[in-house]
């Protein structure tokens, strides 16, 4: 296995500059994420590492190698498409054969290897079958064996659960991580969905418009985003964005709203901030709800509760305003009640109006 680095990497496509001055280390046997929305340039930067695209600019390693000229077989990469692409006449067995064989492989040993790697992704009992008796969840199986036979220095992965059902997507997160952790493997892997990027990865890097915006772990990235496109894309719902004033020591949020001292450390953080509307930003499950009047909590008019399973979603109104919050799944409100709410002080962010980068 090796670790991958991509130095001030651009790739165009005429006067589109597809990606961006990407900086980027993956470290050995790390899951590397790569997240952000359809067009962000997730595929091309995939492609790129692969040798499927040849950047303008900028410069590419696997291991200690620079491989911007070498071609994509001379880099030791296994790709795994969004689209399975087995081959249709042939069975399991010969689909994750075909790479052993074009190597020139003896028999035994891609049997061996086959069947080593069957074990391993649990469809050991599908080798004899053709793809179209194949469901969806085992297609993707024998497409991941494919590569894995390979043995490569780097897996790239471009969105490749997308094509399943939920259930599949969610057995297949789990599948992969376990993987990752069995092989010690370096995977660079492409989503849009901020679930799989944030339950599977070692690290995340965050794309937008060709241009990596943050690079961290999960919890960080979730915790401590760089700027509200962050903030808002990961979280399901994203981040509650409300409009505010800094008024010396408090906050003053909707403006109207409800207002906030400000501690001492997020004063001096403040300080310098010209003008003084900046956006305030706090998640679900730090806003707590109550049906009853509490002490010091703030009023606001339910508008729609909606069902997730363990939980609900609660939309609120504030004047003209409206947030989210999480709520127990035995909460239970019509559309105009009235309830309080409290804020956790230690889980509110502030960002630069103009800018939209992350103040506190």
């Amino acid at each position: 296995m090796a670790s991958v680095k991509l130095v001030n990497v651009t790739k165009r496509y005429g006067n589109l500059e597809a990606i961006k001055k990407i900086n980027l280390d993956i470290k050995d046997g790390e899951l590397m994420v790569l997240l952000g929305p359809t067009g962000a340039g997730k595929t091309t930067t995939l492609r790129s590492v692969a040798g499927l695209e040849h950047p303008e600019e900028g410069e590419i390693y696997i291991g200690d190698e620079k491989v911007n000229g070498l071609s994509p077989a001379d880099r030791d990469v296994a790709f795994v498409f969004q689209n399975y692409s087995l081959y249709p006449r042939y069975t399991v067995f010969e689909n994750m054969a075909s790479p052993l064989k074009a190597r020139g492989m003896d028999k035994d040993r891609i049997e061996k290897i086959v069947k080593r790697t069957a074990d391993m992704l649990h469809i050991a009992h599908l080798l004899q079958r053709k793809p179209e008796h194949l469901s969806g969840g085992e297609m993707q199986r024998v497409a991941l064996g494919r590569a894995l036979v390979r043995e490569p220095r780097v897996f790239l992965m471009d969105e490749p659960l997308t094509n399943l059902d939920a259930k599949l997507r969610e057995e297949m997160r789990g599948e992969l991580k376990r993987l990752k952790s069995d092989i010690g493997a370096t995977f660079f892997y492409a989503t849009p969905d901020q679930a799989e990027a944030l339950s599977m990865a070692d690290r995340i890097a965050v794309l937008k418009n060709g241009k990596i915006q943050q690079v961290d772990t999960p919890l960080n990235i979730y915790n401590h985003p760089s700027n509200m496109f962050i903030a808002d894309f990961l979280g399901s719902p994203g981040m509650n964005f409300l409009p505010c004033k800094i008024e010396g020591r408090i906050l003053n949020i909707g403006p109207g709203n409800f207002k906030l001292p400000l501690s001492a450390k997020s004063l001096r953080k403040v300080e310098d901030v010209s003008p003084a509307e900046v956006v305030f930003g706090i998640r679900l499950e730090d806003i707590f709800i109550s049906k009853e009047r509490q002490t010091d909590w703030f009023p606001a008019q339910v508008d729609v509760v909606e069902l997730m399973g363990s939980w609900n979603i609660v939309s609120l109104r504030l004047g003209e305003n409206y947030i989210k919050t999480r709520a127990n799944m035995d909460f239970e409100a019509a559309s105009g009640d009235k309830v309080w709410i409290r804020l956790n002080e230690k889980r509110i962010h502030l960002f630069d109006k103009e800018s939209e980068r992350i103040i506190f």
